[in-house]
């Protein structure tokens, strides 16, 4: 029999294990996400993973599912509970382990301050539960196990990234061998395609700048206190925008290869993560408002009558 155990652990418990991860995986060279992930499945080559509604994960829980899928192998990217797999005529294997999620909420506290007055205070809690990958289980329909089709070809695949990068307005000029987004001019600098390895990294670069994009304070207005190159408050901005990358690169199919000029903010990364247990919550909570920002601006398929 499978069983999910539910955890009594504390809050604290969840983020310093989590950020220890990814510490640990800083520490040996690896961003644990940006890897090419096999999606030899009907979903792509690339993907966020997926609730077993279609629906895809937030925040700190893409990293989490993406770092248990890469461990363990799979390609497939929905994610059920063991109830949820019944629910649709599955069933977990007999001894699978399931892999840890977080659901972030808050509850109401009323305490009486030094006047006597009664203040409701809304205080933030992290729930863990348990999920299984599709492949630990047996009986689901047949989309959870369909594979894909050949990729298509990439030309294609960019000119849709293309269309997505046109309909966001943001002020893009080409030119300059550096790639960056100017807050005072609000414009995105990018090099010619030629100066890329290829046309994904090109297109993964953008996804990158526009993340940046979005802090501008007639957008997201997100200020993280950075004062100078290389303070925390920067870290922090490169580490969102690197998250906001690479989420955003899964829902536009780009598989780019791993950007060295980023190698050299690995150790900043590290300080941010070690000082704030909660900085790699706080910045893939950012990285998706910003990637739900820039979906937000595309165009809205017409409602039928």
């Amino acid at each position: 029999m499978v069983t999910s155990t539910k955890t009594t652990t504390p809050r604290i418990d969840v983020y310093t294990r989590v950020t220890n991860q990814i510490v640990e995986s800083l520490e040996q060279g690896v961003r644990p996400w940006m890897k090419p992930w096999n999606a030899e499945h009907a979903a792509g080559r690339i993907t966020r993973p997926l609730r077993h509604n279609g629906t895809p994960y937030q925040g700190i829980n893409i990293l989490m599912l993406w770092a248990s899928a890469e461990l363990a192998g799979y390609a497939c990217p929905f994610w059920l509970t063991y109830k949820q797999a019944q629910e649709l005529g599955g069933q977990v294997r007999k001894g699978e382990k399931g892999s840890p999620v977080v659901y972030a909420n808050t509850f109401k506290r009323t305490e009486t301050n030094d006047e006597g007055e009664e203040i409701e205070e809304n205080i933030p809690y992290l729930k863990e539960y348990t999920v299984f990958n599709a492949e630990q289980c047996d009986g689901l329909p047949k989309h959870f196990s369909t594979l894909a089709e050949p990729p298509k070809e990439n030309l294609q695949r960019i000119e849709q990234a293309e269309a997505f990068f046109g309909s966001t307005n943001a002020d893009v000029r080409i030119g300059g061998n550096q790639a960056y987004y100017a807050i005072g001019s609000d414009h995105i600098q990018m090099p010619p395609l030629e100066c890329f390895v290829d046309a994904e990294s090109n297109a993964a670069t953008l996804c990158h700048e526009l993340c940046h994009w979005t802090r501008h304070m007639s957008r997201l207005n997100r200020d993280l206190g950075r004062k100078k190159w290389g303070d925390a408050g920067y870290a922090m901005e490169e580490l969102v925008a690197e998250l906001g990358s690479a989420f955003l690169c899964a829902d536009l199919a780009i598989t780019p290869e791993i950007r060295d000029d980023h190698a050299s903010y690995v150790a900043s990364w590290l300080k941010v993560l070690q000082d704030d247990k909660r900085a790699i919550f706080s910045a893939a909570s950012l990285a998706s408002k910003a990637v739900e920002f820039l979906h937000g601006l595309q165009p809205q398929p017409e409602a039928t009558a």
